[in-house]
């Protein structure tokens, strides 16, 4: 029986957030059909839903989760959970205020600090490795710019619900409305839970993978015993469609240590059908080479040193800058799919959540199984295509040391993941 129902707004948000549970021995499932009904994973202890709401309207976002909170409701799901972006990305303000109109709550306690990945609230401010969200690199994101550090603005500048800014160790919401509770460590985390916990305040919460790892031990979830780390291919192949700097730098890291880098053309990243085309598949016969001659490998979205080949070819086709976006994630998508069977192919690691999507859907996957975490924001997971199973191990954009890439490639050589 479902205990936990986690809604989220992107794939990668999914995993990082459900492995929190999983990584504790309880039944995680993590389905990307937003319709999908809890009476369906009865083998389940806990359900993560992809809704895919980081890049719609505000307004259609705000009506998928109001409809997957209502469902839940209707099946007597004891807790709901709102996954937000640990950067504050997306429909933050729509969807809390949906989650909380179809809950039947008053009150909804929002706990959006990681702070151990060096994220934290303080004064109702959200600051990024000591910065102002809106001053960081995510307030430079060319898809999804983050506006506002104060989280009370945010959340207005979608909303209407009054909001709370709340110390870690405010008693539970007497009021109504949204609020957010600071926290610069995980033990503030784990005191606002205990707080809220024990005044039956936590049927419907939200927050990121931060207050995720705090929910098995506040709901009585998990078995840690039944917890095994897999062996993994030590082969690695990473699929990056993120822009974020912080993964640039990751993969600028990876192949000065002796990756090989392949980077995408123009053409191959945004014609339709690239990849079902006599010369894509000649293209792929290419690459699958490279991977045989190279354990170690990277395909790479991004243009060359700050060029901008692809937007310059992207304007030649007319694309918007959210048509891009699409296209590259659905050329990557086609392109895993195209090699997901390949003898050369060993671990796959997938940057950015519509990168991950887009892979699953190329493959007819619609369910993926997260496994552990091999470090904060990176989390191993498996699912299986046609007979085959493969590991992904996934990640945001936004997240890890530049040295990521090289340290996951050496703890696989070693077998130590």
């Amino acid at each position: 029986m479902i205990t936990l129902l986690i809604v989220a707004d992107d794939f990668t948000g999914a995993l990082d957030t459900g492995v929190q549970l999983a990584g504790c021995g309880a039944r995680t499932r993590v389905v990307t059909d937003p319709a999908f009904s809890p009476d369906r994973a009865q083998d389940a202890e806990v359900l993560v839903i992809d809704a895919e709401t980081r890049h719609l309207p505000p307004s259609q976002a705000a009506g998928i989760v109001e409809g997957i909170v209502r469902r839940a409701v209707a099946h007597k799901v004891p807790y709901l959970y709102k996954k937000t972006d640990s950067a504050l990305r997306g429909n933050v303000g729509a969807e809390l205020g949906a989650m909380l109109a179809a809950s039947g709550e008053k009150a909804l306690p929002f706990l959006p600090a990681y702070p151990q990945i060096g994220r934290c609230t303080k004064g109702g401010v959200h600051y990024i490795e000591g910065k102002p969200v809106a001053e960081s690199v995510f307030g430079i994101d060319p898809f999804e710019p983050v506006r506002h550090s104060r989280i009370a603005d945010l959340i207005a500048s979608q909303s209407g619900v009054p909001v709370h800014s709340v110390p870690a160790d405010a008693p539970a919401p007497a009021g109504e409305g949204i609020y957010v509770y600071d926290a610069e460590s995980l033990e503030d985390l784990e005191q606002a839970g205990r707080t809220l916990m024990d005044a039956g305040r936590l049927h419907i919460s939200a927050g990121c993978a931060g207050f995720g790892a705090v929910l098995p031990g506040l709901l009585g979830l998990g078995h840690p015993e039944q917890v095994t780390r897999p062996a993994l291919d030590p082969r690695l192949l990473v699929v990056c469609g993120s822009v974020n700097p912080i993964t640039l730098a990751q993969l600028d890291h990876a192949e000065a240590a002796g990756f090989a880098r392949m980077r995408l053309a123009p053409r191959q990243k945004l014609q339709p059908g690239y990849w079902n085309t006599g010369e894509g598949e000649q293209a792929r016969q290419d690459i699958e080479a490279v991977l045989q001659a190279h354990p170690l490998a990277i395909i790479d979205s991004n243009d060359a040193g700050g060029n901008q080949p692809t937007a310059d070819y992207a304007a030649q086709l007319g694309c918007s800058l959210e048509t891009m976006r699409v296209r590259i994630a659905s050329s990557l998508g086609d392109l895993v799919a195209g090699i997901f069977h390949s003898p050369a192919l060993g671990t796959l690691l997938l940057t950015g959540g519509d990168t991950l999507l887009q892979c699953m859907r190329c493959a007819g996957v619609t369910e993926l199984e997260p496994v552990c975490e091999m470090e904060k924001g990176v989390v191993l997971a498996r699912f299986t295509c046609d007979g085959c199973t493969r590991h992904v191990i996934t990640k945001s954009g936004g997240f890890g040391q530049p040295s990521l890439l090289t340290d996951l490639a050496a703890a696989l050589a070693q077998g130590t993941t």
